[in-house]
């Protein structure tokens, strides 16, 4: 590896850990500080769809400024913003602000991390290409996963350790302070190499070549399109089922005050995801199509999410939580891999991008639904009602492995490329 290289990896390993580690400060206790509001379980997950609305609304949009406006551009815009728009949450929680106002600001945070998801990745590449890399990129997203998952596992714990020690609002104006952090090492370190801004396309025109190229090689593509109307099943019931075991855990733990718990169980679930990322090559290895491990693992899911809606005991939840996390971080990086293997190589990012975009619709509908089935009847239900809501995924995923498609078995075959 060169000096160069050596360099840009550092950054964004750095870059990764940072963000990782600022926003992972409130997700123990996410749910608990939205409740201290003042907000019902249907308000607070309300408030959530409405942070997966900001993503759905300005993923495709803030692609576009990445595009034209630079990769580095985009980043420091978006920790910028979501900074601004987390201090603004801290201040709806000190003056128990009217839901509308939690509405806006949390489209608003949405907006924040839209603008620098993708362009994190997409300045790596760049970058690394323009200094002669000429390895593999599965070892360096390896090693910002784990930089990730640790950075996510101390602000995880800590956040809610700090919450215990202060109050629930200590965590979010940390998170600013993070975040402002993280820019100024953007600003000094990131540069956009080996990628020139397209300042030619007007804006619209951009968003509707994208628009067009995502339904096209996306629902248009009947492989991908089964895989893509399973997605917001499976995602808005793993949005919900995440926050709300902020709550669920303390109930079963009898103690509404002992936040670290809390983020004890965000840092596990973490920690089970790092371990599910490594056994999914394995878990490849035992089946011969794709969709057979996605299948498995969307009921195994599910079984657990019934587990926990059944149990009324603290330890056996946080064991089925584990559980939980393993099975579905050891099938992400499978359904990756099948997605990435079905679309051509020009339209990657687009598609991927729309695939985002549609397991965030999920967020929308669900979340809110099942906050209110835990209003009228407790979280346990609401668990079960998830887990009946994921497996009515297994259908499209068996409508995928149906199209036989060779991507299915680990050959790739996409369209465009014939």
């Amino acid at each position: 590896m060169t000096p160069a290289a050596r360099r840009v990896v550092r950054t964004f390993l750095v870059l990764t850990a940072g963000t990782t580690l600022a926003s992972s400060l409130i997700w123990g206790i996410n749910t608990l500080f939205l409740l201290d509001a003042g907000l019902t379980n249907l308000e607070a997950f309300a408030a959530n769809a409405f942070f997966t609305l900001g993503m759905v609304l300005f993923e495709v949009p803030t692609g576009v400024v990445a595009d034209a406006r630079g990769r580095r551009a985009s980043f420091l815009l978006g920790t910028v913003v979501l900074a601004a728009t987390t201090f603004l949450y801290w201040a709806l929680w000190a003056a128990h602000g009217p839901f509308w106002l939690w509405a806006v600001v949390s489209v608003l945070i949405g907006l924040g991390f839209t603008f620098f998801s993708g362009a994190t990745e997409a300045w790596l590449v760049d970058a690394l290409t323009s200094t002669g890399w000429t390895g593999g990129l599965e070892a360096v997203f390896g090693r910002a996963q784990v930089a990730g998952g640790v950075a996510m596992l101390v602000g995880a714990v800590g956040g809610g350790v700090l919450a215990q020690a202060t109050n629930l609002g200590v965590p979010f104006l940390v998170r600013v302070a993070a975040l402002l952090a993280v820019a100024a090492v953007a600003a000094a370190w990131m540069r956009d190499l080996g990628f020139t801004p397209d300042r030619d396309t007007p804006a619209r025109a951009a968003v509707r070549a994208l628009l067009r190229d995502s339904l096209r090689y996306g629902l248009g593509h009947r492989p991908v399109r089964w895989l893509m109307l399973a997605a917001p099943l499976v995602s808005g019931v793993g949005f919900y089922a995440f926050y709300a075991m902020q709550p669920y855990l303390l109930e079963l733990w009898g103690d509404a005050d002992a936040y670290a718990v809390a983020g004890l169980a965000a840092a596990i679930l973490a920690a089970a995801q790092m371990v599910g990322g490594l056994l999914a090559p394995r878990l490849r290895r035992l089946v011969r199509r794709r969709t057979t491990a996605l299948v498995a693992t969307t009921v195994g899911a599910a079984a657990a999410l019934v587990g926990l809606g059944l149990t009324h005991a603290f330890a056996l939840a946080l064991g089925l939580l584990v559980v939980w996390g393993l099975v579905g971080a050891a099938a992400e990086p499978v359904r990756r891999a099948y997605l990435n293997d079905l679309i051509p190589s020009r339209q990657r990012a687009t598609v991927l991008s729309f695939d985002s975009l549609m397991g965030n619709l999920g967020g929308i509908g669900v979340q809110p639904a099942l906050g209110r089935v835990a209003d009228l009847r407790g979280y346990g239900a609401s668990y079960l009602v998830g887990a009946a809501i994921q497996v009515c995924a297994v259908p499209f995923l068996l409508l995928s492995r149906r199209e036989r498609h060779p991507a299915d078995t680990g050959v790739t075959e996409v369209p465009g490329d014939r």
